[in-house]
């Protein structure tokens, strides 16, 4: 019977213990820069592991180019998959492989 309260206190503990680190790992990735460019490297876009954008840079060359929208925002997109991608890979770490629902 108090087998049982043992492991409910160690998952309780491991609980808190995620809490915890889930937090250091948000203040982290709000650090963490990812930088995407276009294939030509004429627009680089640099955003955060909290995903917000930091900067855009569009080369002077191609400022009237009719698709540069198009430009920023797939390479904005990369940016922020690469973003996306390393936050999942730091959660399955601290989560030990768990998928929890909610988290991410």
């Amino acid at each position: 019977m108090f087998g049982n309260l043992g492991e409910m206190a160690n998952l309780l503990k491991k609980a808190k213990d995620i809490q915890k680190n889930m937090a250091a790992l948000k203040e982290e990735m709000a650090r963490t820069e990812f930088s995407a460019s276009s294939a030509d490297q004429e627009v680089v876009v640099v955003v955060s592991g909290d995903f917000q954008i930091k900067s855009v840079k569009v080369a002077p060359s191609i400022a009237g180019n009719e698709n540069l929208g198009n430009i920023i925002a797939s390479t904005t997109n990369s940016a922020l998959i690469a973003a996306k991608s390393a936050m999942q890979s730091k959660m399955q770490e601290l989560t030990g492989g768990m998928n929890i629902p909610g988290l991410f």
